[in-house]
């Protein structure tokens, strides 16, 4: 895995696209993990509340999904910027999941009679203008805020507070939703901490960051000039 470690998204689904290596695949997992899981789960929320065993096997079903027909979905895949990688796994665990669904639905109902539940943006997320002025500065925003937060966590559980914080602020789970993720190991009361806490250092540290504005005095000689003009 560590020799995958720092290999850029692009390479580590061209090591992965069709191949068994065990370390790429770790570090896919590794990596990616988090974001094929909470796709899965804000998905399956549209048909209900699935049991954690039934998100489970979502997630497993989604891995199967980029793996079969040697790796097709992962080989054709063609990323506009590093973080195409992101969307495009939202989409394929979003697929999977409607596809079950539906299917356990129609099998229930008969064929042709299936409601389809469907989440516009999630499905068919927009591309253009996808390299945009106002895309590519809020790409800078947040890079900078997440140099903040990995400043603010460094040492025990960094990983967990940065994940936990862009669920919620670049995925947009509630803390409820975060929580259900076996991954990340706590109560919904222990994301809503970790959230406080992480945003409450964040704005004391872009205070204390933020430079004062220097009042100039006017030397006493100019400021006699002034007041008697």
């Amino acid at each position: 895995m560590a020799r995958y470690a720092k290999s850029s998204s692009k390479q580590l689904l061209t090591a992965c696209a069709g191949s068994k290596d065990e370390e790429a695949w770790a570090e896919f997992i590794r990596r990616f993990q988090v974001v094929i899981a909470a796709a899965v789960l804000r998905t399956a929320r549209h048909w209900g509340e699935p049991p954690r065993p039934q998100l489970d096997d979502l997630i497993q079903d989604t891995y199967l999904k980029l793996c079969e027909k040697d790796s097709r979905l992962l080989r054709s895949f063609q990323p506009r910027h590093e973080d195409s990688i992101y969307g495009f796994l939202k989409v394929v665990a979003a697929n999977v999941v409607h596809d079950h669904f539906k299917s356990a639905l129609a099998a229930k109902r008969g064929a042709g009679q299936t409601e389809v539940i469907m989440d516009s943006v999630q499905m068919h997320p927009k591309t253009a203008g996808a390299d945009s002025f106002e895309v590519i500065s809020q790409r800078l925003q947040l890079e900078q805020l997440d140099r903040i937060l990995t400043q603010l966590t460094a040492g025990k559980d960094q990983a967990r507070k940065r994940t936990i914080f862009w669920l919620r602020h670049r995925q947009g789970l509630t803390a409820s939703e975060i929580a259900s993720i076996p991954s990340i190991g706590l109560t919904t009361e222990g994301v809503e901490s970790v959230l406080m806490r992480l945003a409450a250092m964040i704005r004391a540290h872009l205070i204390s960051s933020t430079p004062h504005r220097e009042v100039k005095a006017l030397p006493r000689q100019s400021r006699s000039k002034r007041v008697g003009s």
